[in-house]
């Protein structure tokens, strides 16, 4: 029994925890842990349930311009040209062995013609016979076109051509084969493989992140919890899509790319939180779940410090995602709701579900736990691992060398942004052997490829009155000029209401280059005619306007990305060297993601090994979307990083040691984070649909080179040849403080 003199002094009391307000929420929602977790078991179920609800809500992307001369020729034609309806798709009749003069072939026809037409939506079908039978009626005869107009918007079009497609099967027979080919019937088969692909890819992406996660937390309890708050915080998200699509249109990319960057968000959000708990508690010393308010305390803690870099980083994703409203197109505004809808359901999750289980668990988070030389330092103790401080160290000492060696690779890789070309790929080579792909492949084979969505050239008097007669006559000199047209395969006038409809099938696709292109060309002749209105419609050149739409909205959102990146990073870390940087470095990892895109997906780099074939651009799109995205996600990793390092800075005010005790404390987690997200985004790689296929890649390679390069070379790098700048917020008076000064320290000199 040891004396009184040899034992050991009594501890004085802990000094207070002094928290944030996201720390003191962290421990609310630890004390009532069981309410939060009962109220999202039941919000689970009624958002789950909602899921299949919510596909049969979603639409085909709408690629009209609103306000554009595209729009408004569709809207005559559809005014004028009822019989046709709003767009004119094809009925495709095939026999291997009957010709169109075969009284069967005849009698299958007009089965077809009368199912088609009693279809609600179809505003009528014109057989081979009744029409055309030159054009409609292929040169060995075992092939006849009917022509059929579907009414309503692009979204409803898609449902009319499926109610067709339906009927089509029903009076389809051995002897006559009857399949619907056209814009809208490609779009709802597109549809359908968008959410096969969306299946796929989260079956791939989940396992390797449920891996990666149980390697980077080190037991197989921890890695379960981000997976489970990401599942929880998606199925928030759907629930709100679902009451949304009641009073909005959704299309199927919407919820692609929504549960493609909400999920590779939050595994990554509840990662980070995880890993500082693990962390608290280590640093506690707390073993088993008696240790209850030690507990509370490390989930507070997890929530002040890796909480409010979630906070921030989900802020900055939406900030980013919003700035594509700015464009005013449709389809854009719904992908930017959809993101951050599945964004704001991931930090809902995050800040009450997360920290309510983690209050459960305690230290059991570690059950299942890793060999010991293969868990996190900070889940076996205190100090972190010291293999990332001295490579902190070796690039602080050749800071020079690697910024250089750095850039250098990033502006290469970013070269072939300056030969970027644009366009619009609706995926005809990827409907293999489906119906709608069967159809079309007969159209190109026996037509040609123009005949699938042809350009409409509607003409009229001023403010859509009827034509004079010298309109006419100008019309009919514009048709007969095209008819001439190396790039045009069949010109087809029609009359009615005083108006004038023209339709040139090009001999291209509609979704080609060179059918943009033929389209630009007849708007340029038409801009001629004094004595009509002339419009161009039909998809060809709504796919023209929504390109110049894009192009001329792009420069508008960078400069909202930045301008409002830049006062957020300022604001975030009391830091205008750290804010620069972030976005200066930023900007070359989204420059050289999109460069290996245009090298792949363009010029057809890898595309044996990828699975498609190059249609010699990228979509439209893309580069926005894919830079409004890059732009937030790579700030996750940033601001998580400088946070770690702000917190050794403000302790030491020693910059070499903060920027190396930062990456030391935080490489595990941002490399697992970025393995994460490769593994999600990269799944979708394995898409039918190019458009998935191509954000997939994009997004998997950016987060790939933002985590290497950026955060593991240049920001060390950078942050050593700034100095005590990094640190540096000028203030009011000609003062100077460092970020550090939340004491409100001042410093006169200078950093």
């Amino acid at each position: 029994m040891s004396s009184p003199a040899l034992a050991d002094p009594p501890r004085p009391p802990a000094a207070p925890l002094r928290l944030g307000l996201a720390g003191r929420w962290g421990e609310r929602m630890a004390r009532h842990r069981r309410l939060v977790i009962g109220v999202w078991l039941a919000l689970v179920v009624v958002c789950g349930a909602a899921y299949p609800a919510l596909h049969a809500r979603l639409g085909a992307p709408d690629y009209n311009a609103p306000g554009t001369t595209s729009a408004e020729a569709d809207r005559r034609v559809t005014q004028h040209f009822s019989r046709l309806g709003a767009e004119q798709d094809l009925i495709v009749l095939h026999s291997d062995h009957l010709t169109a003069d075969d009284p069967r072939f005849r009698a299958a026809i007009e089965r077809v013609l009368s199912a088609a037409r009693a279809v609600p939506g179809v505003a009528g079908a014109v057989g081979p016979f009744d029409g055309d039978p030159a054009h409609q009626i292929s040169a060995d005869r075992h092939t006849a076109l009917a022509v059929t107009g579907l009414d309503g918007n692009m979204a409803e079009r898609v449902d009319v051509a499926d109610r067709v497609h339906t009927a089509l099967a029903a009076v389809s027979d051995a002897d006559v084969h009857a399949e619907l080919a056209g814009y809208s019937p490609v779009e709802g088969e597109i549809l359908r493989m968008e959410n096969a692909d969306l299946t796929r890819g989260e079956t791939i992406g989940l396992p390797i992140a449920a891996l990666v996660l149980i390697l980077a937390l080190g037991a197989a309890v921890a890695a379960t919890i981000p997976i489970s708050v990401t599942a929880a915080g998606i199925a928030l998200a759907v629930g709100a899509l679902f009451g949304l699509a009641s009073l909005l249109t959704f299309d199927s990319l919407v919820l692609s790319v929504a549960t493609m960057i909400g999920t590779g968000t939050a595994i990554d959000y509840a990662m980070f939180v995880v890993s500082r708990f693990n962390e608290e508690l280590t640093r506690r010393g707390v073993r088993d779940r008696r240790g209850r308010r030690e507990i509370h305390e490390a989930v507070g803690v997890a929530l002040d410090t890796a909480g409010r870099t979630v906070l921030a980083s989900g802020l900055i994703v939406m900030i980013s995602l919003c700035s594509l409203t700015v464009v005013r197109l449709p389809m854009l505004d719904g992908v930017s709701l959809g993101v951050v809808t599945a964004v704001i359901g991931t930090l809902t999750a995050a800040f009450t579900l997360l920290p309510a289980l983690l209050a459960v668990l305690g230290p059991a988070v570690n059950r299942g736990a890793l060999p010991a030389r293969l868990r996190p330092a900070e889940a076996r103790s205190t100090a972190a691992s010291t293999g990332w401080a001295r490579w902190a160290h070796v690039v602080m000492g050749r800071p020079v060398m690697f910024g250089v060696l750095g850039v250098a690779v990033l502006v290469l890789a970013a070269l072939p942004i300056t030969g970027i070309r644009y366009g619009i790929d609706m995926g005809l080579n990827a409907l293999g052997d489906r119906p709608t792909g069967q159809a079309t492949r007969w159209v190109l084979d026996d037509f040609g490829p123009g005949l699938l969505s042809p350009i409409q050239v509607v003409a009229s008097g001023p403010d859509d009155s009827p034509l004079t007669a010298d309109g006419r006559t100008e019309v009919l000199r514009l048709s007969t000029d095209l008819a001439h047209d190396p790039r045009v395969a069949a010109v087809l006038p029609q009359q009615a209401d005083g108006r004038s409809l023209v339709t040139v099938v090009p001999k291209d696709a509609f979704d080609s280059t060179t059918a943009s292109a033929l389209s630009a060309d007849i708007r340029s002749r038409a801009s001629a005619i004094d004595s009509a209105e002339v419009l161009v419609g039909g998809i060809p050149a709504t796919f023209g306007d929504l390109s110049g739409v894009i192009t001329r909205g792009f420069p508008w959102v960078i400069a909202l990305v930045l301008s409002a990146s830049l006062l957020f990073l300022m604001a975030a870390f009391r830091s205008i060297v750290l804010a620069l940087k972030a976005i200066v470095l930023n900007l070359l990892a989204t420059g050289a993601a999109l460069g290996i895109t245009v090298l792949v997906f363009q010029h057809g780099l890898g595309a044996g090994v990828l699975g498609f074939h190059s249609a010699g651009f990228l979509q439209v799109f893309l580069p926005m979307l894919v830079f409004a995205v890059l732009f937030g996600l790579s700030m996750d990793y940033e601001v998580f990083l400088i946070r770690r390092m702000k917190e050794a800075w403000d302790r030491t005010h020693d910059n070499a040691t903060a920027v190396a005790e930062g990456l030391q404390r935080t490489a595990r987690p941002i490399t697992a984070a970025a393995a994460i997200m490769v593994a999600v985004f990269a799944s979708f790689v394995s898409a039918d649909v190019l458009e998935l296929k191509e954000i997939g890649f994009a997004l998997a390679v950016a987060v790939a080179i933002d985590a290497v390069i950026v955060r593991l070379i240049l920001v060390p790098a950078f942050m050593r040849l700034f100095g005590r700048w990094n640190w540096w917020l000028p203030t009011w008076g000609g003062q100077r403080k460092t970020a550090s000064s939340a004491s409100s320290t001042v410093v006169t000199t200078s950093p």
